[in-house]
């Protein structure tokens, strides 16, 4: 499409039935707000400009999406869907034939490929409406046309008649026109209507007025173009988008258990043969190798898992890169700078922290690692502990290759454990451990004789 494109996107709206103290348009799906999710959208139609028209909460929408490419306009009083659209007026150049078209910032799952439709459908001197049938129309204005089909009125609910109320087409909102005629009817817009508000309804009335063209574009997938105006349909479409990515997904390879029950909240990537159990969420940036294996509700954040990792039951893995047949879980906690190289073991109920795990290395049971270097083949016996906060600064702790701690060691940092060194289980250290050495630091176990254990008095 070489016409020059400017889009508006309506996003002024106070939102009262989202019952919230956060903006509408700031809600979000799939981890991203519905404000920019039209914008991307938008910006994948390679418009000469974006304009938003905000106006409730604008400084917290402005300032929390500022990064958006978009032209910024005010509506300082909501009067209508008419009214904001009026706002980007002296905005919109006609030039070159150009043509506008209006989006809505609480409808962010249209693809571009329908408004791709509605950008073809446009008449050259007329107005393209989107359209879909809705199984329940209820609250919506009904799209009435003539005995050939050809678009008349837009009448609203209220005030339809029963024979009219039957209707299942309605007017999604969206529509595109010339940008010389859209400013135009923009500008003779009549708020002559009970609430005293102007109307995009009108512009196709006005268009007809002209006796110009009046094309309706209808949309097959009705869920696509589902306004958001409270938190169920907040719910509804985000399953609804869910679903979606699960279904392309599933098509390139990804074997899900229950794709019903699956939110990825980001990006992909994945190699062959990975499957992913019930109740996975994964966010931000993820990449995964051949033959992972991802179970039950476990949350991965921007994380890259080589080749035949097995994340385990209810884990939680942040900011963190694992090599080729690492295991993980289950219930354990890879937390942000962490790098786990190949065959590394991390067992139930460890949480481990900013460290670099050496091949082979197993760290099997209830114990946490923060700030840590450690070696190859080394054991961490369970209900180990590094100690790398003073109370001020954080402290490095490195074991050598080859290491063994036995269980319920504290490694007090900064501290060194040499290449080959053993720790006795029950130690506490706080200084450098020679390499190939066994260490330990225990009390001498006493035994009290003729001692009796405490009872409850009658």
């Amino acid at each position: 499409m070489n016409t020059p494109l400017n889009i508006v996107i309506l996003a002024a709206g106070l939102g009262k039935r989202m019952k919230s103290a956060i903006p509408k348009v700031l809600h979000t799906i799939g981890n991203v707000s519905l404000l920019e999710r039209i914008v991307n959208t938008a910006v994948s139609l390679n418009p000469q400009r974006i304009i938003v028209v905000c106006g409730h909460e604008r400084e917290l929408v402005q300032a929390t999406l500022s990064h958006l490419p978009v032209q910024w306009v005010i509506q300082e009083s909501q009067l209508g869907t008419g009214h904001a659209a009026l706002q980007a007026v002296p905005y919109l150049e006609a030039e070159n034939n150009s043509l506008s078209l209006i989006l809505f910032a609480d409808g962010p799952l249209i693809s571009a490929e329908t408004l791709r439709a509605v950008i073809r459908g446009t008449p050259e001197n007329g107005i393209a409406l989107l359209t879909t049938e809705m199984s329940d129309p209820t609250g919506l204005g009904r799209v009435l046309r003539d005995e050939q089909g050809l678009f008349f009125e837009i009448v609203e609910e209220k005030d339809a008649m029963p024979e009219q109320l039957a209707i299942r087409e309605i007017f999604t909102g969206i529509l595109c026109a010339p940008t010389k005629h859209m400013n135009h009817w923009l500008q003779h817009l009549s708020n002559d209507n009970v609430q005293g508000e102007y109307y995009l309804t009108e512009l196709p009335l006005l268009a007809l007025t002209e006796k110009k063209a009046v094309n309706l574009i209808c949309l097959a997938n009705s869920r696509e173009a589902q306004g958001i105006n409270d938190k169920k349909q907040l719910a509804q479409q985000e399953r609804y988008f869910q679903w979606c990515q699960a279904s392309r997904l599933m098509l390139d390879g990804l074997i899900l258990r229950d794709p019903h029950r699956f939110d990825l909240r980001g990006e992909l990537h994945f190699g062959m043969d990975v499957v992913i159990e019930p109740n996975v969420i994964l966010e931000g940036q993820i990449s995964l190798g051949d033959r992972v294996k991802i179970g039950a509700n476990t949350v991965i954040r921007n994380c890259v898992l080589g080749n035949d990792v097995v994340i385990k039951e209810n884990c939680v893995l942040e900011d963190s890169v694992l090599g080729n047949h690492c295991t993980v879980g289950p219930f354990a906690r890879v937390r942000p700078g962490t790098v786990l190289e190949e065959q590394v073991g991390i067992g139930n109920f460890v949480e481990i922290k900013k460290s670099t795990v050496g091949v082979g290395t197993k760290i099997n049971h209830l114990s946490y690692v923060g700030d840590a270097t450690i070696g190859i083949d080394v054991n961490v016996g369970a209900g180990t502990i590094t100690c790398n906060y003073d109370g001020v600064n954080k402290h490095q702790t490195i074991i050598g290759d080859r290491a063994f701690i036995g269980s319920d060691t504290q490694l007090v940092a900064p501290v060194t454990v040499g290449e080959g060194a053993t720790i006795a289980a029950g130690s506490t250290i706080t200084k450098d451990v020679p390499a190939h050495q066994l260490t330990l630091c225990r009390k001498q176990q006493i035994v009290i004789e003729n001692w009796e254990r405490p009872s409850k008095e009658e």
